[in-house]
């Protein structure tokens, strides 16, 4: 079982305020400090603005030692592939090969109209995202000094040279989630290396493993080779004093909050967390929404994470 830094940057936050989260992640002993790949807010105003994912990601790369990083998720829509493929190989090399990408169909049209982005329909986003993830694993599988060609109706690729290196020859660790039944389990049993479900109760959470082992059966493909994830929000407060206020830093009710994330007290936590457990989840990724508060990050890790090892 590990556990995950989540943060949602496009609410507000510089360059610094995730390098602080991710470094007090990394000292904390967290596996992972990831972000989502946003350009718009979705609530508050946003200050001080947007920032971008994998630019962020190389900062971070060269700026922390040990944690894994990546997005949860980056959207088919915002990038060509062969680029966002060497832009996400060139973070990996960067980190000392620490990096991995979650890739989904993009959801969020408001902030594709505000940048000017493309957002078709939903199975066109859903063709594109297969296509691009043809793609990216293509060309993260292809030897350097080979060519890689791709015959697709978005994306034709004609002798791109290959981005594999000896040290990674499966590829970046793709993640890919959603609550699809027949395309997104079909997709993550073809190309990922985790399913993630995110912002699930727990029974629901089973149903999307039941479908995406399923898939992988489908595919001859060992349902074990899969790693089972969750995400959710966390509130951690072991007083209603310190529960209270690290709800409304984050303008959300306590009772809310304790319905739908991880929240509560410690016990109230490793409770929830167990009920996951149990319908096969061995990977967390914690959404912190106050980046602000590091003391949150550090008290998880000493109180939560050990009844749970």
């Amino acid at each position: 079982m590990d556990f995950r830094i989540f943060t949602e940057p496009q609410q507000g936050a510089t360059y610094d305020d995730l390098l602080a989260v991710a470094r007090t992640a990394e000292g904390a002993g967290f596996d992972a400090f990831f972000r989502s790949d946003h350009y718009l807010h979705m609530s508050g105003d946003g200050d001080p603005g947007p920032t971008d994912a994998w630019i962020t990601l190389a900062g971070l790369a060269r700026d922390t030692d040990r944690i894994q990083l990546g997005t949860l998720v980056t959207a088919a829509t915002f990038r060509l592939p062969g680029p966002l493929a060497i832009q996400v190989a060139n973070v990996n090399q960067m980190s000392g090969g620490r990096v991995e990408m979650g890739l989904g169909a993009g959801w969020f049209e408001a902030e594709h109209t505000a940048y000017g982005i493309p957002f078709p329909d939903v199975k066109e986003r859903f063709d594109r995202l297969e296509e691009q993830l043809a793609v990216i694993t293509g060309l993260w599988t292809t030897p350097r000094g080979e060519t890689f060609d791709h015959d697709g109706s978005h994306y034709p690729i004609v002798e791109a040279p290959g981005l594999g290196t000896p040290d990674n020859r499966g590829g970046i660790p793709l993640i890919i989630g959603g609550v699809g039944k027949r395309r997104t389990p079909e997709l993550a049993a073809r190309y990922a290396s985790e399913f993630n479900s995110v912002f699930r109760p727990a029974d629901a959470t089973r149903e999307l493993y039941a479908r995406v082992r399923a898939a992988c059966e489908d595919r001859r493909r060992d349902p074990d080779e899969l790693t089972l994830s969750a995400a959710n929000v966390v509130c951690l407060g072991n007083d209603d004093a310190t529960l209270r206020r690290r709800a409304e830093a984050i303008s959300r009710d306590v009772d809310e909050l304790r319905t739908n994330g991880f929240a509560g007290s410690t016990d109230e936590i490793v409770d929830k967390i167990g009920r996951f457990t149990q319908v096969g989840t061995t990977r967390f990724y914690l959404q912190v929404l106050d980046l602000s508060d590091l003391d949150q990050i550090e008290e998880f890790a000493a109180t939560v994470v050990p009844q749970l090892s």
